[in-house]
């Protein structure tokens, strides 16, 4: 039952991450809405750093941040977004599909080098690590879409763009 709500959970979230990233505009991945912001390009590129942790929750028994660079370049095109995006959805699918609950319960730890930041059952840090922080971070490129004029597809129901359609 656990790993049904998970896959179930898991494919709804990344299926409308997706619809969010097929919105970027070209034109403006490199504009940040202010100066502490990531662009909207690095947000993207970010997303798909959040489904590379997602599949490292799987295949490790811990991620170190200290051994990964602190921001990976932005990408630039709408197309390499989603082509990296869709290529991970499918490494994590696999992952997902050959699990067990056995898997999905043992202990997961994202350390940065001796802190421990989190130490939980890998079903968990893939709801919270995973996947909760990816919502953040969509919701974050929904109002950059919002400033930038670029309707906004809906995520829980239509969006105020989408309405009456």
């Amino acid at each position: 039952m656990v790993k049904q709500l998970i896959v179930g959970d898991a494919m709804h979230e990344l299926a409308t991450t997706r619809r969010i990233l097929e919105s970027l505009p070209e034109e403006h991945m490199t504009w940040k809405p202010h100066v502490k912001s990531m662009s909207l390009g690095g947000l993207a590129t970010h997303l798909i750093n959040l489904l590379n942790w997602q599949i490292a929750i799987f295949l490790y028994p811990e991620f170190d941040l200290s051994t990964v660079p602190l921001r990976r370049e932005a990408l630039g095109r709408r197309e390499d977004v989603l082509e990296e995006f869709d290529a991970n959805i499918v490494k994590l699918e696999k992952l997902i599909a050959e699990c067990d609950e056995k898997t999905l319960g043992e202990e997961w730890t994202l350390r940065n080098g001796d802190h421990i930041i989190l130490r939980q059952p890998r079903a968990i840090a893939l709801r919270t690590f995973g996947l909760s922080h990816m919502v953040h971070h969509r919701a974050q490129l929904g109002v950059y879409l919002r400033l930038l004029d670029i309707p906004v597809p809906g995520v829980y129901g239509p969006s105020a763009d989408e309405e009456g359609k």
